[in-house]
């Protein structure tokens, strides 16, 4: 009977890997041919899965296509991440469950694992540390919270992972999908990573920003929100009740959809995504801290800073928390939550 491996109760055991094992497993991994490009076309991973498919077999390198839907809390049709992936997916596709890899501790939404966790979901995912990982979105949405999976992927050290731009045009090509329930995947061990902090942007980093700004001697780092300007001007609710919206002062509002095809909802050329940028007075020789409502679709323009390389990827940051936490944390006699009017 098929059973749906992203359902089951974790029963994997992780032990912790030495770092000589870790390093020459990162070595060989990267100096294995791999996608030239972190934006894959629906004709490269088709191509690619012909030629290395995600066999539980072969001891050689797989694609894994990953699927990470997810869709807000408010959504008007009530969907959910799980139910678009039943009803179609790429073929041999995994699930990762954007609600559940988290910091299950943190009070706030979607906040990154802690390492051993991260590895942990990994290895119920069947996903070696040596796999090229190839993270997609719902034909639904096109391009919305695969950025966010990606881009936790990366923090923790994986060596090959990329994004699918995107499925809605996989579908749309008449490339290969299937549906329903999948068969259990053979469970793996995952090293437990290091995490790279130099991604991650906490909440008294984004505070410091806020507060020295237009003050005389601040760094000038630059904080994107990727919300719409409804919720970033102060004039529509968040989606999360009893979450008043607005902005941090100095904040840059580039909501997510501005970086992607109206139509395809695949993210833009490379010359299209730096005029974005520019015509919103972004200086690309100054730091970057992207956010958004909860650290998800922050990850959109950052996926999109990167296709444009635009800014140092080494002064590039994700706000984890982002608004969720901003706004709670945040004291009313700081002054530090604007809107339109203020």
């Amino acid at each position: 009977m098929a059973t749906l491996f992203a359902l089951r109760p974790l029963r994997v055991t992780i032990s912790q890997c030495g770092s000589q094992q870790f390093r020459r497993s990162a070595a060989q991994a990267g100096s294995r041919r791999s996608f030239s490009n972190y934006l894959v076309t629906p004709e490269e991973l088709a191509e690619a899965l012909k030629k290395a498919p995600p066999s539980p077999i072969s001891s050689e390198p797989r694609v894994i296509p990953l699927c990470a839907s997810w869709f807000l809390p408010n959504d008007p049709e009530g969907r959910t991440g799980i139910q678009v992936f039943r009803e179609k997916r790429i073929p041999k596709a995994r699930f990762f469950d954007l609600d559940k890899v988290i910091d299950k501790r943190s009070e706030y939404p979607h906040m990154l694992p802690n390492p051993k966790d991260f590895a942990a979901a990994m290895s119920e995912l069947g996903i070696r540390h040596e796999d090229t990982v190839v993270v997609y979105d719902s034909k639904e949405l096109g391009i919305f919270s695969a950025p966010r999976v990606g881009w936790t992927m990366k923090v923790f050290g994986h060596p090959r992972v990329h994004i699918l731009n995107n499925f809605r045009l996989w579908v749309e090509q008449g490339l290969p999908t299937e549906s329903g329930n999948v068969w259990t995947v053979e469970c793996g061990t995952y090293p437990i990573p290091e995490m790279n902090e130099d991604k991650v942007a906490h909440f008294e980093d984004v505070r410091e920003v806020a507060v020295d700004f237009n003050k005389e001697g601040a760094e000038g780092v630059q904080i994107l929100d990727a919300r719409s300007y409804g919720r970033f001007s102060g004039k529509d609710p968040e989606p999360r009740p009893g979450l008043s919206s607005g902005h941090m002062p100095g904040s840059i509002n580039i909501p997510f959809d501005t970086v992607l095809d109206p139509q395809t909802k695949a993210f833009l050329p490379t010359d299209k995504l730096r005029e974005v940028f520019q015509k919103k007075g972004v200086d690309p020789t100054k730091p970057i801290i992207s956010s958004c409502g909860t650290g998800v679709t922050a990850c959109i323009l950052e996926t999109a800073l990167n296709e444009a390389q635009y800014g140092s990827p080494e002064t590039r940051k994700v706000y984890d928390g982002s608004w969720t936490e901003w706004v709670q944390r945040v004291k009313p006699s700081d002054s530090l939550i604007r809107t339109e009017e203020a």
